[in-house]
């Protein structure tokens, strides 16, 4: 039995490192392969790679996305045919940008080392018809300070394998998966504005491991999800490209994947529910899908080995950069036709439509069949409770209720605009850094709109990700305001107008006031005892023409 496993992880090393013959050099090799998959790569070994690989390539660029808590540099390979430096040159080409972001989670290593074969594979080896349509940007080490925290039984459900990992926080502590809002991290703000602001990446791509779930899949995909933003960057992502990529690895590898999700045993067995992640922007790749872009959640399996976690992840990743880059002009298209309908909504319907600010997730209204999973039995304990075990057996059963839709509870209607006071620059400021075009006031004008009256506001008694999450109960109330010179003005028929809503929004469920942006000010009020106007004024139009602005 010894032997046979040997033999296995043997062609499983064949089939990952044999991309050109054997023909690398010992140099770029990886800290997985050199070590039969028991180790992963340090900081250190992922810079000694990038700075042999730039040196064989006319086609690579490597830079710096920002520096990390710790201090450290994170770097980016940027992969064209021909080269490019500079987000005006990728521009300047009309081909579209592919971001390709591993290790956001330190102990979640696969795309790390992904990243890097597949830029061995793109500039030397076999895949070079990947650069013919699109530009390619590679974070291999998004979280460079949890990578290097390694440690045995730090990721239990890899069960060993690779031996030891980082951590999944950065070196402050956060996960910089619920980052997306908030931007605490200097590695979240470097990110937002050096690649998805400066490159503006068509398609974006997380690279993770699940956290233990045993269903039957080798890797788990999920779309940016749709609720507050445009639709046809979702629907083109779930509805067609990850069908089809989920069909070719079958095909060509072997390889079963599917929709992301959990489930508990809890609510019996067979599974009739799967639930998905939820809708926050928070999360990365859910921003996306208000920046009028798509994006790809990968999961890799956490219960298998870590060299097929690398193969699922590689062959995947690899479908989609082949999908990318036969279909970039209809990527193209897709995104810039919801950017467009971001901004005429808001011209067409400012003040007459309303959006949802709060979601539940809710099932698909077609349930998944044939979903692959582990089995689990029944049994008797001693105090005459029934529990479930799993067993080694896969199954396939039908009727499964998917939970990955999201319905608004709560709207708030669209405006034109918003007015925040010169009082409140560091919100304004943190719009900026999102991308958002704020601009302030040189004159006096009155907007005529509406501003939403807190009469009850409360934060959690649990901290989570060093916040008391907080949230606000009122009613909007007619007004007309004022706006002196040095206050900012948002005029919402802008690109971001969908992030830009839902961070604003006082009832937003991801917003700003609900990661306590605005607490000082709202208890310096004396929100707990008296209603307090929201600081940031919504306008539908300019008193002096009554005209949308």
């Amino acid at each position: 039995m010894k032997k046979l496993f040997s033999l296995l992880l043997l062609a499983g090393t064949m089939n990952l490192t044999a991309q050109t013959n054997g023909s690398y050099p010992e140099s770029l090799l990886l800290v997985p392969e050199k070590s039969n998959f028991e180790k992963t790569s340090s900081y250190a070994d992922m810079m000694q790679f990038l700075n042999s690989i730039k040196t064989m390539s006319p086609n690579v660029y490597l830079g710096s996305i920002g520096t990390s808590t710790l201090g450290k540099d994170i770097p980016m390979a940027v992969l064209a045919q021909p080269a490019v430096s500079s987000p005006e040159q990728a521009k300047a080409s009309g081909k579209p940008v592919v971001y390709i972001q591993g290790n956001i989670h330190g102990g979640e290593v696969e795309g790390k080392e992904v990243c890097m074969m597949l830029m061995r594979d793109i500039l030397l080896g076999s895949k070079k018809e990947l650069l013919n349509n699109q530009i390619i940007v590679f974070v291999p080490m998004y979280n460079t300070d949890g990578n290097d925290k390694m440690a045995k039984g730090l990721r239990p459900s890899q069960e060993n394998s690779p031996l030891e990992t980082g951590t999944r926080e950065n070196g402050q502590g956060l996960d910089l998966n619920r980052d997306g809002i908030k931007m605490e991290a200097p590695e979240t703000k470097a990110m937002v504005q050096n690649i998805l602001n400066a490159w503006d990446p068509q398609m974006v791509v997380d690279l993770h491991t699940t956290n233990g779930t045993w269903h039957g899949y080798s890797l788990t995909w999920a779309p940016g999800y749709r609720y507050a933003g445009q639709a046809g960057p979702y629907e083109y992502t779930y509805n067609k490209m990850l069908p089809y990529i989920t069909q070719q690895v079958k095909e060509k590898n072997d390889l079963f994947f599917g929709p992301f999700g959990d489930f508990n045993v809890r609510e019996g067995w067979p599974l009739k529910f799967f639930y998905t992640y939820n809708h926050h922007p928070r999360y990365i790749i859910n921003q996306i899908g208000l920046r009028n872009r798509m994006s790809i959640l990968s999961e890799a399996f956490a219960h298998e080995r870590f060299y097929q976690r690398i193969n699922s992840t590689y062959h995947f990743v690899y479908e989609i950069l082949d999908y990318c880059n036969k279909n970039a002009s209809e990527i193209l298209r897709i995104n810039r036709e919801a950017e467009a309908n971001a901004i005429q909504n808001v011209l067409d319907n400012a003040g007459k439509i309303q959006k949802g600010v709060r979601y539940k997730m809710v099932p698909q209204a077609k349930p998944l069949n044939h979903f692959r999973t582990y089995d689990y039995i029944s049994y008797t304990k001693p105090d005459g409770s029934t529990t479930y075990t799993k067993t080694g057996k896969i199954v396939h059963y039908d009727n499964v209720n998917y939970y990955a839709d999201f319905k608004d509870t709560v709207q708030a209607t669209l405006p034109r605009g918003y007015i925040i006071p010169a009082a409140f620059a560091h919100i304004a400021a943190h719009l900026k850094q999102q991308g958002a075009v704020v601009v302030q006031a040189d004159k006096k004008q009155v907007y005529s709109g509406e501003v939403f009256l807190i009469e009850k506001f409360s934060k959690s008694p649990r901290k989570f990700e060093g916040h008391q999450m907080a949230s606000a109960e009122g009613r909007y109330q007619q007004k007309e305001f004022a706006v002196q010179k040095g206050d900012f003005i948002i005029d919402l028929a802008q690109p971001l107008a969908n992030l830009i809503f839902y961070t604003l929004e006082p009832q937003s469920d991801d917003g700003l006031l609900t990661w306590n942006f605005f607490d000082e000010y709202l208890e310096s009020k004396g929100v707990a005892t008296s209603p307090v106007e929201f600081p940031v004024f919504k306008y539908f139009s300019t008193k002096t023409t009554g005209k949308k602005k």
